[in-house]
């Protein structure tokens, strides 16, 4: 994945200090991009040293303070750039109305910011934006094991509105945002859909998906089943999305869809002293449906594994101090 493919270029990265967006940065350095990268608080150190130690950034990184519900904080950080990745987007769970609201708040109105910086600026080729396989899953067809969801499904808002699933709303309202304002400003948007990312962590803080891994190794419980894919893949992907001349529209990111007795068959043969499979013998369940690598694939994306996303994962939770084992 090295090379000159963005030597000189200047793209933008928002929310650069996250799980994917670390990722991001750091291939799109080792391509020779110079990156221009939003974080809340350029002077945290815990947001930014990671990042400043990636090969290529001390010649090549520029961090910049950007405020999501700040219209206009992104007028001049976009300046001048060819490309802008907007992977920023909150992942509280929110267990109170005014959590709900600043999280639907921020990844609806805070895509609206970017776009809009975005618009105002003629150099930009294009936009990809960071979205959720749960963005396209839930559209009220029936989701069993033979079901292929692909790139032309989109999830309906008052199925997560009913559930109360409101990560999950915030990303699918964020995402008809996205297209609709593309739609009315000419604007070439792409669109990435991963799944639950897991893969080894370049931040010092655990995201999401990965503290899933962390649970089920440490004996913390289950997920039923879920859509999984390796975070060096999800950030590849945003690249070739931006690289790719004919790139269009959305793209599923999901390696596989495993239920959690498929997981634990992975983790029991890569770490058969923890025993997982006897802790968790009578909950090993969950029937799941399938994602379509088709376009991902014809985009260029191998996917890696999930047996190595799995070891990578853990191997990485256990360097950085998470996990003893």
């Amino acid at each position: 994945m090295s090379g000159g493919e963005g030597e000189g270029k200047v793209v933008s990265v928002t929310g650069a200090s996250g799980f994917i967006a670390s990722w991001l940065v750091k291939l799109l350095l080792q391509r020779g991009y110079i990156v221009k990268a939003t974080v809340r608080d350029p002077n945290d150190a815990k947001k930014t040293e990671h990042l400043l130690a990636l090969d290529g950034a001390k010649e090549r990184l520029h961090l910049f303070k950007a405020d999501l519900l700040d219209e206009g904080s992104f007028d001049s950080i976009v300046d001048g750039c060819e490309g802008v990745f907007h992977t920023a987007s909150p992942i509280i769970i929110p267990s109170a109305d005014h959590h709900k609201a600043l999280l639907i708040d921020s990844a609806v109105n805070g895509t609206l910011s970017v776009l809009k910086s975005c618009a105002k600026v003629s150099s930009i080729k294009r936009v990809v934006v960071t979205s959720s396989v749960a963005a396209a899953a839930y559209n009220g067809k029936p989701l069993t094991p033979d079901v292929v969801v692909d790139e032309t499904w989109f999830s309906d808002a008052n199925f997560f509105l009913k559930s109360k699933l409101w990560y999950t709303l915030s990303k699918t309202l964020a995402e008809e945002a996205a297209w609709k304002f593309a739609r009315e400003n000419g604007m070439d948007l792409v669109v990435i859909n991963p799944g639950a990312v897991i893969g080894p962590i370049l931040q010092p803080t655990i995201n999401f998906s990965v503290e899933m891994v962390l649970n089920i190794v440490s004996g913390q419980g289950l997920p039923p089943f879920t859509q999984f894919v390796d975070v060096r893949d999800v950030a590849f992907a945003h690249i070739l999305a931006f690289e790719v001349p004919s790139a269009t529209g959305r793209y599923c990111i999901v390696e596989r869809t495993a239920e959690n007795s498929k997981v634990l068959k992975i983790l029991d043969e890569l770490y058969p002293n923890l025993h997982l499979n006897e802790k968790y013998e009578d909950t090993a369940v969950g029937i799941p449906f399938k994602v379509s690598k088709e376009k991902a694939i014809s985009l260029g994306v191998s996917f890696i594994p999930l047996e190595v996303s799995l070891k990578d994962t853990v191997e990485s939770l256990k360097d950085k101090g998470f996990l003893n084992i």
